[in-house]
């Protein structure tokens, strides 16, 4: 049987959690005549959220990467390895760091965000940003290696007061406490505001109890406004010792979309509509954390990416066949679940929120139910 020629070439620009349940929809169902690629600057990809457990050593790193070369072997879209730089929009092309450019004629983006490192002197150097959460696992596991046989003070700051930042500091402080055994560890969280900010009342106070029942030291109104090798200074003007350094404070968007004429919001991601395509091109869609939903802001949060899966597979395959793509309404209102990295949980809706190992059970259900979708069956 002859193949069916090929007619559009649909592009993928990033691995996120939007994305892979678009490859796997394809390989469900394929379109004929459609030519799937993937660009992916990493092979693995980081299910972000099962990353903090990864962290406190709940998870081997392959229990929350999905291996993207087997996931596009097994639904048959094409790989390819390189980074985005930029887009050629008359030419209709996707620009790589190091390779050739790759031609589209329908492309989505989804290649997440960055802590913002240039608003913090010495960051860039002395720091670990959380994200890429990629470069954070490989990171993380030689940091853990060398720490086994650390002897004496161990003082580790995270700055950042959103959940990321309180689920990563009560990660490590859990980890370290086991493997680190030589070491009197000291975890500090350092926050420009209140923790949680944004999150029920409720929340924060069981955050903050965890906290002094844990003996993990947490600053809140206390700026960073200098990294240096080994210390980090506040805006009081006190300095913590600091043996290693991680942020995860607010995100910021990749520089490239700035010279791709696409519109943008206010903080440079960029800009679409309810139907996830972008407000400036009929062509271009953009999801996750590195897109935001004009008539919809949310905040940069995995829930969000792993619910836009569908309506762009959906709306991809509209436009492929000439329809309008329909509009999708994300959640008001949201459930937040904040793992504390000793096998417990704080879970938190609107005004409420609830803490116990069963929560940490319940998160950590659902999170490997997604993972099964998209992992090579052993």
């Amino acid at each position: 049987m002859q193949a069916a020629p090929l007619l559009k070439d649909l592009v993928l620009v990033g691995g996120g959690h939007t994305h892979v349940h678009v490859l796997n929809s394809f390989g469900r169902k394929p379109m004929p005549g459609v030519r799937l690629t993937l660009i992916g600057r990493d092979v693995e990809t980081p299910y972000s959220g099962m990353i903090p457990g990864f962290v406190a050593g709940h998870y081997s790193f392959d229990e929350c990467h999905i291996d993207l070369a087997w996931l596009c072997a097994s639904t048959g879209a094409r790989l390819v390895r390189g980074e985005a730089t930029g887009i050629d929009r008359a030419s209709r092309q996707v620009l790589l760091k190091d390779g050739p450019a790759v031609s589209y004629d329908l492309l989505s983006i989804d290649v997440g965000s960055a802590p913002n490192l240039e608003t913090i002197p010495g960051a860039r150097q002395w720091a670990t940003p959380v994200k890429p959460i990629a470069k954070l696992g490989r990171h993380w596991m030689a940091f853990l290696e060398r720490m086994k046989t650390w002897l004496g003070p161990l003082n580790i700051t995270v700055i950042g007061g959103g959940a990321g930042g309180v689920e990563l500091a009560l990660a490590i402080d859990h980890r370290l406490r086991q493997a680190a055994k030589g070491a009197q560890v000291q975890v500090t969280l350092a926050t420009k505001d209140e923790i949680l900010t944004g999150h029920a009342v409720a929340a924060r106070r069981k955050i903050q109890a965890i906290f002094r029942r844990r003996g993990l030291q947490l600053l809140e109104k206390a700026a960073t406004v200098r990294i240096e090798r080994g210390a980090v200074q506040l805006e009081s003007g006190k300095w913590l010792q600091s043996d290693a350094v991680f942020v995860v404070t607010e995100a910021s968007a990749a520089e490239w979309f700035a010279t791709t004429g696409l519109p943008l919001d206010g903080r440079g991601f960029l800009a679409v509509a309810d139907t996830l395509r972008s407000t400036g091109d009929e062509r271009i869609f953009a999801v996750g954390d590195c897109a935001t939903v004009l008539k919809h802001p949310r905040p940069k949060a995995g829930v969000f990416a792993v619910r836009q899966g569908p309506p762009l597979a959906e709306n991809l395959r509209r436009v492929v066949l000439g329809q309008a793509p329909e509009p999708f309404v994300p959640q008001a209102r949201y459930l937040s679940i904040i793992g504390t990295g000793d096998g417990r949980a704080v879970a938190t809706r609107g005004s409420w929120a609830i803490e116990g190992a069963w929560v940490w059970r319940w998160k950590d259900h659902v999170d490997r139910k997604w993972m099964r979708l998209y992992q090579r069956r052993v």
